[in-house]
């Protein structure tokens, strides 16, 4: 009988995490167990665990201080951890060794994911929070390089361990995601926005609004008929910071020449007015990646309205929308003019399902296609993309119902 410090875990604990116990999970948390003791010696642990998220509307609005819609999904990094008098000490079968002292050295910054423990540690010890050592065993079967946000899900993983040690679970989410949100920017050279972590923090399907800070509400959802699934177009962008980083650096572009810092903060009938001034000066593609801002916006809202609504096919057409403007005015779908990968794919699936919600995924210009299509067309749909891409090559999902978490 294994025995943690929290006692077993029960089929509620598995329900929230995974929607159902199974034997494939209790062997997973059985094998964690196992490694944990025989690499530290321990007898008991605590669990924990951290989810990818799918973005499912607002592609490049966090950093302007839009809306998003995401979901966290029943993929996730799951830890056996203790705290220790000592050091950092994290092993896992796919990463390298993390060892930390926990002294000066964490401000010392490194662009590995021993940095991005170092970051948050650090981000969360300046917030006046304690941190301390700890021993964990980490698996994950969240796949790195396809936008599915693996590296915020092992940010707030670190998160919530020190928040459990050393805080009594008193650390609000908002501080760890800016946590994780810290660590990437300054310590991965990432520009990411609040929005994987955000997601990954609050979990469920979860409304944010980044106008005044971080506003996240869950969304109880009429809609219980999709399935979500990335179809990976086999280009890892992993090596694509300096794309991103053209986004928000172009929308901010826009925002500093009506005066402000933030397109959310200017008026969008006054930007369309000024619209030739807006291109003489930034340029066409700043002035697109703008207005796309301004109609994303909005489609999250409508898209809040149609999940709480149950309107499934506005939903999915609103998706729809949203990648096409990715395509066409965010132009974040290729790397260059003869990169057309995600474009077939998108264009693949709505020549097998006309119905269905594509867009890209994340960041953009390489990696993945999200897709949304409903359960009774799921089989057909996933049987068409797996012949055309490869089985590995389409991965399908489930909403999670929270978010990370100690069991």
């Amino acid at each position: 009988m294994i025995v943690f410090t929290n006692g077993q875990l029960t089929e509620q604990q598995f329900i929230s995490l995974y929607g159902k116990r199974t034997l494939t999970q209790t062997k997973r948390y059985a094998s964690i167990y196992d490694n944990f003791t025989k690499q530290f010696g321990h007898k008991t642990c605590h669990f924990a665990s951290s989810p990818g998220r799918v973005e499912i509307v607002g592609n490049h609005t966090d950093h302007n201080g839009g809306q998003v819609v995401g979901s966290a999904i029943d993929l996730d990094i799951v830890a056996a951890f203790l705290p220790t008098d000592g050091n950092v000490r994290m092993r896992s079968e796919h990463r390298k060794d993390i060892n930390i002292e926990l002294d000066d050295t964490l401000s010392h910054k490194e662009h590995t994911s021993k940095g991005l423990v170092k970051g948050v540690l650090y981000y969360l010890q300046q917030k006046g929070y304690k941190v301390g050592g700890f021993d964990a065993y980490l698996h994950s079967n969240v796949p790195s390089g396809i936008g599915i946000s693996s590296s915020a899900a092992f940010e707030l993983l670190v998160g919530q361990i020190v928040n459990h040690c050393y805080n009594d679970g008193q650390i609000p989410l908002v501080e760890l995601a800016r946590a994780g949100q810290y660590a990437e920017n300054h310590y991965y050279n990432k520009p990411s926005g609040l929005l994987d972590q955000g997601v990954v923090a609050v979990g469920g399907l979860v409304h944010i609004d980044f106008e005044k800070g971080f506003d996240a509400t869950q969304i109880d959802s009429k809609i219980t008929n999709l399935c979500y699934m990335l179809i990976d177009t086999g280009k890892s962008h992993s090596s694509l910071n300096n794309l991103y980083a053209t986004i928000p650096t172009d929308m901010k572009k826009v925002a500093n020449l009506f005066g402000k810092q933030r397109l959310v903060e200017v008026d969008e009938m006054q930007f369309e007015e000024q619209q030739n001034q807006v291109i003489a000066q930034c340029g066409e593609l700043p002035y697109l990646r703008a207005k796309h801002f301004f109609e994303e916006n909005k489609r999250v809202t409508k898209a809040v309205e149609a999940i709480n609504q149950g309107d499934t096919t506005a939903l999915l057409a609103l998706l729809t929308q949203s990648g096409l403007s990715s395509k066409h005015q965010l132009q974040n779908v290729a790397v260059d003019s003869s990169d057309t990968a995600i474009s077939d794919c998108m264009a693949l699936a709505t020549s097998i399902n006309n119905k269905v919600g594509v867009r890209v995924h994340g960041g953009g210009f390489a990696g993945t296609v999200l897709c949304v299509v409903e359960q009774q067309h799921k089989d057909k749909f996933v049987e068409q993309m797996k012949n055309h891409y490869g089985e590995s090559h389409v991965l399908v999902m489930k909403k999670r119902s929270i978010g990370a978490t100690v069991l």
